[in-house]
């Protein structure tokens, strides 16, 4: 049996700061009235920091679905033999997705699909699909190749093999990739403000618009709480993963 893992307790009270900000930010109006006198209202009040979060965590959770499901599966594609030649092609191609900054696929996306939430999952897809089809691939090609010929001598199917041996044993390396995906597309998600998309980046830049330095503070402060959580949560989750006796 696995002994309790000591990052649950950062990750609770981590969870129940962000949870209590979350909710009670427009508690904390005198504390930032009085830090910031010359500002009114001292909180954002355009829309509920709830319902921003909720916005933005489901802007993530389909682009992040989308970047995951395709990743994986064109990282399954490549490291099989019908597909080894296409491994440098969807390499480079997820590399331009990268390197592309989001806003000039956010440029370039709303002429397309208009303002709002769809130009800011396009660009959180793009920019997310790399690390997940680099850490696949890495994670598939780490098996060992004696325990796949072990498999094959079973008279395990190429479908069963890669279901019962390949997936699991690169499912810890999968997940960094989406870890690692998922984390950048919870900052770079506030950008979808700047299109219409309702994220906690709307206080962020409604506050750099109208000078107002609380809402920029209120808006980093829990998309910064938000990534890490979510960063803490994953790290717990690869550490199930790990095969017992593996060094942390």
């Amino acid at each position: 049996m696995r002994r309790a893992d000591p990052i649950a307790s950062p990750i609770l009270c981590v969870a129940v700061l962000f949870v209590a900000l979350l909710f009670g930010m427009p508690q904390l109006a005198p504390l930032f009235q009085w830090s910031f006198p010359g500002v009114t209202p001292p909180v954002f009040e355009r829309g509920s920091f709830f319902a921003l979060w909720l916005s933005q965590a489901g802007l993530v959770l389909v682009a992040g679905g989308a970047a995951t499901l395709i990743g994986i599966a064109l990282a399954i594609f490549v490291t099989r033999p019908a597909g080894r030649d296409f491994r440098a092609l969807v390499s480079t191609l997820a590399a331009v997705g990268q390197t592309f900054p989001p806003a000039a696929v956010l440029a370039l996306a709303v002429p397309a699909l208009g303002f709002g939430p769809r130009p800011t999952i396009v660009a959180l897809f793009l920019y997310g699909l790399l690390p997940i089809i680099e850490n696949a691939v890495a994670g598939l090609e780490g098996v060992p190749a004696a325990t796949r010929d072990a498999a094959r001598g079973m008279g395990l199917s190429a479908w069963q093999l890669l279901r019962d041996v390949d997936l699991p044993l690169a499912a810890p390396v999968i997940l960094a990739g989406v870890r690692v995906s998922v984390t950048i597309a919870i900052g770079t998600a506030t950008i979808g403000s700047t299109v219409g998309a309702l994220t906690l980046g709307t206080p962020i830049f409604d506050g750099l618009a109208g000078n107002k330095l609380p809402f920029v503070i209120q808006g980093a402060v829990l998309v910064a709480l938000f990534a890490i959580l979510t960063d803490m949560l994953f790290a717990r989750l690869e550490r199930w993963l790990q095969p017992p006796g593996t060094p942390a």
